[in-house]
């Protein structure tokens, strides 16, 4: 490999950083948001669903003005596009609130970001490669750190049904970084920008028929809200919620899976637990006890571990930090040749 390509390599890996950070970032902010429209009157439910519908209208208007033909190609993979919304989209968040009604917040959270354990599990299974020593430890590592941040063992509740609910959202969770990495990085495959636009239309659909069939309660107020110690409108969390946490998130994040392996971009979205104790912090007033911000440390530590894990793999077709669908196209091309 030369010079050249090593370089774009690592400015690809680097951009696909900023993308998955910039993504948990925004996810980060989802929970505070959508708990002050709840303590306003909400229903969970009603606040997915004013989320994921304000994100997928957003994103429909800015997939028509920088991609016109963007439903052609969401039709086109519909069945990806299909399989995105139920799952990934509407189905994480169906299962995480039917877990939080059996279980505490912080249990149900770190089942479900058990998530990068099952892509690592996944992979491994599927492409018969061993992870690395160092991949697995940044894995136990992170999730240890996940442990510490959510103090899940003061005053946890457990409830069989609730961890049912939760793992199902894990699988959901680990669904949404493996069908990202359906999106290639140079433009050759199915475009982000369809993905997030197409599969939040879907997800917002499913998630608001069950509420209208009665599946789940739906409520909406238009009680003010309080974030950030100021009270507002409802309307300002929701436009949050629709435009940072939902059409910017899922954009963002399907772009920074792209450019990285879909294990290693599962562990950096690790990183949305601790911005979300940041944003609680900083939106609701939420404190951060000694043992939270150790475990944030600890969380960028795994993570840390898992990159160079990553990173010393051998790997045939490419070398890190290229994504998985460069890695498929330059063995076919290698296959071929």
């Amino acid at each position: 490999m030369t010079a050249t390509q090593l370089s774009k390599n690592v400015d690809h890996f680097r951009l696909g950083m900023f993308f998955a950070v910039s993504s948990a970032m925004s996810f980060a902010l989802s929970g505070p948001l959508a708990k002050a429209l709840m303590d306003a009157g909400w229903s969970p439910t009603a606040a997915v669903t004013a989320r994921m519908a304000g994100g997928a209208l957003v994103m429909a208007i800015f997939a028509t003005i920088v991609k016109p033909d963007w439903v052609s190609e969401a039709w086109a993979h519909r069945k990806t596009v299909l399989a995105y919304g139920i799952g990934p989209v509407a189905g994480a968040q169906l299962c995480y609130y039917n877990a939080v009604g059996h279980l505490s917040v912080g249990v149900a959270l770190l089942l479900e970001y058990t998530a990068p354990v099952l892509v690592v599990g996944y992979l491994w299974a599927t492409t018969r490669r061993r992870p690395t020593n160092m991949t697995l430890a940044g894995v136990a590592l992170a999730i240890t750190g996940i442990v510490l941040v959510l103090n899940v063992f003061s005053g946890a509740q457990i409830n069989a049904v609730g961890i049912a609910w939760a793992l199902a959202a894990a699988v959901c969770a680990a669904c949404y970084f493996m069908m990202s990495d359906e999106v290639t990085a140079d433009g050759s495959g199915l475009n982000s920008i369809t993905l997030a636009a197409s599969g939040l239309i879907v997800g917002a659909a499913a998630v608001a028929v069950l509420g209208l069939v009665g599946i789940m309660p739906m409520t909406f107020t238009k009680n003010d809200t309080v974030v950030a110690g100021m009270t507002m409108s409802w309307v300002i969390p929701v436009i949050a919620l629709g435009v940072i946490t939902t059409a910017a998130a899922y954009t963002l994040g399907i772009m920074g899976i792209s450019r990285l392996r879909p294990r290693f971009a599962s562990l950096v979205g690790l990183a949305e637990v601790l911005f979300a104790v940041l944003a609680a912090w900083l939106l609701l007033g939420e404190s951060i006890t000694w043992t939270q911000a150790v475990g944030g440390a600890v969380v960028l530590a795994g993570l840390a571990l898992a990159r160079q894990g990553d990173r010393s793999e051998k790997v045939d077709a490419a070398t890190w930090p290229d994504c998985g669908a460069v890695e498929g196209r330059a063995a076919k091309s290698k296959a071929n040749g």
